[in-house]
């Protein structure tokens, strides 16, 4: 095999660009739309686009930070971040080692992950009943 017949390969590395960072803020537009006209949320699971490095940093500068931030303590945490743009959520999930294991933009009036399970809230309404019961006896 000769050196012409050297297989060649394109791959980057360094600052290379995927040039995904402009299509993500368009379908998050295209999303934010969509929940205003037909109530439809949608989710873009960060860590599943093919995304060069500081890309994903790009995207989160972008939006940049609202008003609400809320942060979890179930099974690891989780911080829940409001971006500039309303409706626009920023979900990232840590291992125990506080590395991010997944990342998720939320196009949604409120992140599932923030509301109230039904049966949580069955759970604490027997709860409350007992404590008040106790209380008037």
């Amino acid at each position: 095999m000769n050196q012409t017949d050297t297989p060649r390969f394109n791959i980057h590395t360094g600052n290379e660009l995927t040039w995904n960072v402009k299509p993500i803020l368009h379908e998050i537009r295209h999303a934010l739309f969509e929940l205003l006209d037909s109530g439809n949320t949608s989710i873009i699971d960060l860590r599943s686009i093919p995304l060069a490095p500081g890309e994903e940093e790009t995207i989160i500068n972008a939006l940049g930070q609202g008003e609400v931030h809320a942060r979890l303590d179930a099974l690891g945490r989780s911080d829940i971040v409001e971006t500039m743009y309303s409706g626009v959520w920023l979900i990232t999930h840590y291992n125990e080692n506080e590395a991010v294991v997944s990342r998720f933009i939320e196009i949604t009036e409120l992140p599932a992950i923030l509301k109230s399970q039904h049966e949580d809230m069955s759970k604490a309404l027997k709860e409350l009943t007992q404590e008040l019961e106790t209380q008037d006896t």
